[in-house]
């Protein structure tokens, strides 16, 4: 007998995966954490016996729930499902997938709408960072229909506007957990920066690359991803983060100067192969990183000056554009970001259940069985 759990599929910005709601999955998080890789058919490099599409950008999941927090509607718990690897990470946030979560939060009834636009106050559990998101909904109801295009993603919607609050320090408490704008590691200048996500950022000259390469180049250059991932081992060490071996935070990004009219162009990699686009709260942390006295992207950028809040990214797929909102503070060689925001769309593609098998359900609560024999023994 298969298990039936209520499920939607919709698009994030350039992601897509499955939303659930908390309380229609376990509680307990190993429990959970097996239903979720059981439903995206994981670990399997095609992910044929699940909802996912063989691609770290479709192995996604999110997680909404009603909240008990003053002024905030929703909280949302990202989680990374591996591919070929038995593994749900839910240490990172994903700004695409967040674009969805207050789109389906109206679907749901767990919000209350206006006319013709409604803010839901979003805290991202991964983080502990409040999100606003601003959503179209003429009479009161959603819709997914505008003229907003975003570069990965075919066709037109209706934007969705993301406000990202007091997002320094995402993961590790600083905007430079180091305390350096500039660390050297392996003779190589990096930043790290911690704005809605953490990142190692380095020039793409450093390691030899123009940094305007395609995501198909620089996936088949091994050595250069394995220089990679041993500079971002070591910059996690120097960040406070420990041994990041198999995680996905940090994450790592090469930046050139822009080809295209743009103010940095950047190869995010995710971390060990590189997007195919960019990341919504890695576009966020470049942005911020642009700000920052002599870090890396500082002396890269080429900012607008009439309007040094706008950071237009250029990526494998085109361009994002990230607003920054900056207050100048007692150090003037720091402003401070009081937050920044970025326009995305989204889609509902599929409502309905998912289907897990029985055994899996069987699994869980035999083990469940044995945790409670082994409390009562230590209980004697």
């Amino acid at each position: 007998m298969q298990i039936q759990i209520p499920c939607v599929v919709m698009r994030g910005g350039t992601s897509k995966g499955p939303f659930f709601l908390a309380s229609d999955l376990p509680a307990d998080e190993r429990a959970r954490d097996q239903v979720l890789l059981s439903i995206m058919g994981s670990p399997d490099r095609r992910q044929i016996d699940g909802l996912g599409g063989g691609d770290s950008l479709t192995s996604k999941v999110a997680i909404v729930s009603p909240s008990r927090r003053p002024g905030i509607d929703v909280e949302y718990l990202f989680a990374q499902v591996g591919v070929d690897s038995n593994v749900v990470d839910t240490s990172p946030n994903c700004g695409n997938m967040l674009a969805g979560v207050a789109p389906f939060a109206i679907e749901k009834g767990l919000v209350k709408t206006a006319s013709p636009v409604t803010t839901v106050r979003i805290f991202n559990v991964n983080t502990g960072k409040v999100v606003e998101a601003v959503v179209s909904t003429p009479g009161g109801r959603i819709t997914y229909d505008g003229d907003v295009q975003i570069d990965g993603v075919p066709g037109k919607g209706a934007g969705i506007v993301l406000n990202f609050l007091d997002a320094a320090g995402a993961k590790t408490g600083k905007l430079l957990p180091t305390g350096n704008a500039i660390d050297m590691i392996d003779g190589v200048p990096v930043s790290c920066v911690d704005y809605s996500t953490p990142i190692v950022f380095l020039a793409a000259h450093a390691v030899g690359k123009t940094g305007h390469e395609t995501k198909q180049e620089l996936d088949k250059d091994y050595a250069l991803l394995n220089r990679l991932e041993t500079i971002r081992r070591q910059a996690a060490r120097k960040m406070g983060m420990g041994d990041v071996s198999g995680k996905v935070l940090p994450k790592i990004v090469l930046l050139a100067p822009p080809a295209a009219n743009g103010t940095i162009t950047s190869r995010y990699f995710v971390p060990w192969n590189c997007h195919a686009a960019h990341a919504v709260t890695g576009a966020l942390c470049v942005a911020a990183a642009c700000h920052i006295p002599g870090s890396v992207a500082s002396g890269i950028s080429r900012m607008n000056a009439s309007d040094p809040g706008a950071v237009v990214i250029e990526h494998p797929s085109g361009k994002i554009e990230a607003k920054v909102n900056m207050r100048n503070s007692d150090s003037q060689d720091m402003p401070v970001i009081e937050s920044a925001g970025i326009v995305r769309t989204a889609r509902l593609l599929i409502s309905g259940v998912v289907y897990v098998p029985g055994a899996i359900w069987d699994g869980l609560e035999t083990d469940n069985e044995r945790g409670c024999e082994q409390e009562v023994e230590l209980a004697c």
